[in-house]
């Protein structure tokens, strides 16, 4: 394992966004560990992560054209990653997300 995958996991811990122990998720599958990504609720936390995710994203050796953050956890989530990746790796990404309901354009009222 590579050192930043065991800091994301002890943070993870000690932020309560990963718990082990027996659950039942939506799907009705059972699992051994339980992820709230929620549980990042403060901009110095969400920083760690986006710092996190642009790591694993270089290690894998990506090559995207953008990244996506599906609504409502994964905006953050993509936003926090592409400003880590800007900053820390010199990839400047464009980000987008897919909004769970339309809004009216102001212009059209």
């Amino acid at each position: 394992m590579l050192p930043h995958q065991r800091e994301f996991i002890a943070y993870a811990l000690a932020q309560g966004a990963l718990r082990l122990g027996r659950f039942t998720l939506k799907s009705g599958r059972e699992s051994p560990y339980f992820f709230d990504a929620g549980r990042f609720a403060t901009g110095a936390a969400l920083a760690r992560l986006g710092g996190w995710y642009a790591q694993a994203y270089r290690a894998a050796g990506l090559e995207a054209e953008l990244l996506f953050g599906p609504a409502y956890k994964g905006i953050p989530l993509a936003t926090a990653t592409a400003v880590a990746l800007a900053r820390d790796h010199s990839l400047d990404l464009p980000w987008a997300f897919d909004p769970l309901r339309e809004h009216p354009d102001p212009e059209d009222r």
